[in-house]
């Protein structure tokens, strides 16, 4: 095997190429130490210059030279990188930082659940709060309280989902992948969209 394929490890994407670098950035745009999640964000002479006619977007995406990604991750101490969220999808309960991915870990490993996700839903006091969608394996029956109790177990009190929502299925992209937006639309259109509990 090459030097390159022995820098390999489970579940990382990797190393930056060479000419490209890339860093963990905290909201304000520092750096972070390893292993501390932040935006991902990359710079070097392959990465793209701009998005054609798009101001807008070019000045969310590339700051002082970095492209933004979007992605969450980590870095770890041999400097490999790890995608663990998107900022997109990131919940902001009360000042605290939720990703969904994590809850959604938990719900997946309930073994009466086939499928879960996870989004933020809007909170008068806490400016959002979790919600689960939920499919049950065939056969299987649990209750909202037994899926939050389930998460309080393994998860931090605030991270714990306010709502659980069961369904028969959820939207999916051609390849299987859960889409979340549609879930954040039909919140945003429901009546009281605005929980007060």
């Amino acid at each position: 095997p090459t030097e390159r394929e022995d820098r390999r490890k489970v579940g990382s994407i990797g190393i930056p190429l060479p000419g490209n670098e890339m860093k963990i950035i905290d909201e304000n745009g520092k750096d972070v130490p390893q292993n501390t999640k932040g935006e991902i964000v990359i710079k070097g002479d392959n990465i793209m210059k701009e998005y054609f006619k798009n101001p807008e977007a070019n000045a969310e995406t590339l700051k002082e030279g970095w492209l933004h990604t979007g992605d969450i991750g980590h870095m770890d101490e041999d400097g490999f990188f790890y995608i663990t969220d998107r900022k997109k999808d990131m919940i902001i309960r009360g000042g605290e930082n939720i990703y969904p991915r994590e809850i959604e870990e938990v719900i997946y490993s309930h073994p009466a659940v086939s499928m879960g996700t996870v989004i933020g839903v809007r909170d008068k006091i806490c400016g959002e709060l979790p919600k689960a969608f939920v499919v049950l394996k065939e056969g299987e029956s649990v209750t909202e309280e037994d899926i939050i109790a389930y998460c309080k177990k393994h998860l931090a009190d605030f991270k714990v989902p306010k709502y659980v929502e069961f369904r028969d299925s959820l939207p999916q992209t051609p390849t299987g992948k859960i889409q979340k937006q549609p879930l954040r639309e039909e919140e945003e259109t429901k009546t009281g969209k605005i929980f007060n509990n």
